[in-house]
């Protein structure tokens, strides 16, 4: 009895994927109707547009020049230069503003990849390149010979080193030696010890 009151652990659940409730063909019909929409309102924007332009162009007045005085003719081209320019502006203005929808576009397209996962990174192989080829790929005909990479490192002693290790184990109390060392008879010292008194 005291078993039956107790709660029991629940088994994970595991969430199948819902079946779509709607079937492949009414899938396609839609997407067919969709289309057919979308091209009948591309179809009626450039109707608009194109009645738009020549109800624009049908307000404008050609250009009569004739019988003008010099100072006429630089009066109009002034006013045409300035409407010319305002133009302009409006223009530069609507394509920054298509460039910067353009940029958003395309952020949000890799955002729906990454989100979808359809993006996948490449695996990487490595690959074992030598100090030559690198070179070549580098720097392309410029290169000349093999490159040996050895040969421009220091070369050491052990005789150096073993005289280095001594003069640490001889450091000793710090003081002593900056005392020691201080002044002409200090800089006497390590000019002897360094072979320059020779």
């Amino acid at each position: 009895m005291a078993d039956e009151d107790a709660p029991r652990p629940m088994a994970p659940r595991v969430q199948a994927k819902p079946k779509s409730k709607i079937s492949a063909s009414r899938k396609l019909s839609l997407k067919i109707l969709l289309l057919q929409r979308a091209m009948e309102d591309l179809e009626q924007e450039k109707v608009t547009r194109d009645e738009e332009k020549v109800r624009y162009l049908g307000g404008l007045q050609p250009l009569q020049m004739s019988g003008f005085a010099m100072d006429e003719l630089q009066k109009l081209c002034r006013q045409l230069h300035a409407k010319v320019d305002v133009v302009d502006e409006e223009r530069y203005d609507i394509e920054a503003k298509v460039n910067k929808n353009d940029k958003e576009i395309h952020e949000l397209k890799l955002k729906v990849q990454d989100l979808g996962g359809k993006f996948k990174k490449p695996a990487l192989r490595k690959v074992r390149v030598s100090a030559d080829e690198m070179m070549r790929a580098l720097l392309g005909s410029k290169h000349k010979g093999s490159m040996d990479l050895r040969a421009n490192l220091k070369s050491v002693k052990k005789e150096d080193i073993k005289q280095e290790k001594v003069l640490t184990t001889e450091v000793g109390d710090w003081r002593k030696n900056v005392e020691a060392m201080s002044g002409m008879e200090g800089r006497k010292k390590m000019f002897d010890a360094a072979g320059g008194g020779q």
